[in-house]
């Protein structure tokens, strides 16, 4: 098989890129290496994991832009079988700071690649990442309880594909990633193209250069392991669902592989079963290094939901596919890679 993977630089994309080239596949990978511009970051980031990808001489590494249409066309080539979306401005404090750089990386390129595949490989699966944040504030609705360490559904076990989007706040970020997300829907209606929107919730893993504006579950390790002072922006108690990356690659192979036809949308992360609180999962992460976390609270940030977990029985009925790597063995992955490549951070 021949596989585009965009933002291949990226946490996601580099997972996915390496996937499929252990599985022997040709991979094309594009991407303009500005994670680090985009989050203010002094250092390089994603680059490393440009280099890293260099090892696997079946993946092809082009530097360019989703938003440039020739660029994309140039990663094309003469047509791919899957096209598997991971570019993004991934961050909801960078969007409310830069609304129009936020719409034109997450609408815009999306529809632009999008454009691109319909013209160069009408046939291909196309997989998008897209994110929790599509439901906005309606998730809030849904009735929690209190508890000590953690905010927990009173009703339900986790959200499902039905729920409603409008009416409500979303962030920038919410409503550019929304976007590309209806586009990916639309183009497998009206051009018969098959495609996926994954709703993805808290996914983390090695490769992922966490800022305090994005990544969260990377930040808090990295500045666990350094002795960087943490801020819980709330009360420490929301939750999520988390799941690591190569489980998150493994869905789209599945949805790619399937016989499935037309326009889907799955909500995917760990689960009910693999979920932690801010509070929590610093304890983990205290236990795990034994470093004392310097922590401070500041105010919530906009439109973070209290309580965000996937319900992800639509995945395991129609896809066969469910988490493997529990959250102790992940957060172990991020401690060990951390810890062996320190002097990145």
């Amino acid at each position: 098989m021949k596989i585009l993977v965009t933002g291949g630089a990226g946490m996601v994309g580099s997972h996915t890129a390496e996937y499929y080239a252990k599985k022997g596949d040709e991979v094309i990978v594009l991407d303009n290496l500005m994670r680090s511009k985009l989050f203010g970051y002094n250092k390089e980031s994603v680059e490393f994991n440009w280099n890293y990808l260099k090892q696997y001489k079946n993946i092809k590494l082009i530097k360019g832009d989703v938003r440039n249409k020739d660029d994309v066309l140039g990663a094309l080539g003469d047509g791919v079988d899957a096209v598997i979306h991971t570019a993004g401005q991934p961050g909801v404090p960078s969007s409310v700071r830069d609304p129009r750089e936020d719409f034109s990386i997450n609408a815009y390129g999306t529809l632009n690649v999008l454009e691109c595949v319909r013209n160069v490989s009408p046939d291909a699966a196309f997989v998008y990442c897209s994110t929790n944040k599509v439901y906005g504030e309606n998730v809030d609705k849904i009735k929690l309880e209190e508890k000590d360490k953690r905010y927990v559904y009173k009703n339900i076990r986790g959200i499902p594909e039905d729920l409603g989007i409008d009416l409500t706040g979303h962030t920038p970020y919410g409503a550019s990633k929304f976007t590309g997300d209806i586009y990916v829907q639309e183009y497998g209606h009206i051009y018969g193209m098959k495609t996926a929107a994954f709703r993805m919730s808290c996914t983390y893993g090695t490769h992922q250069y966490g800022f305090e504006d994005q990544g969260w579950v990377a930040w808090f390790v990295i500045a666990a392991l350094l002795g960087k002072p943490i801020t819980i922006y709330g009360d420490g108690k929301q939750v999520r669902d988390l799941l690591y990356a190569a489980d998150l690659v493994k869905a789209f192979d599945s949805f790619i592989e399937s016989d499935l036809k037309g326009s889907h949308v799955f909500n995917i992360g760990g689960g009910p079963e693999n979920t932690a609180s801010l509070l929590e999962f610093l304890d983990k992460i205290g236990k795990i290094t034994g470093k004392k976390i310097d922590i401070s609270y500041d105010d919530w940030r906009p439109s973070d939901q209290k309580v965000y977990i996937s319900n992800i029985d639509k995945l395991k009925k129609i896809l066969n596919w469910e988490p493997e790597v529990t959250v102790d063995e992940g957060v172990e992955k991020i401690v060990n890679w951390v810890l062996k490549n320190r002097g990145i951070f």
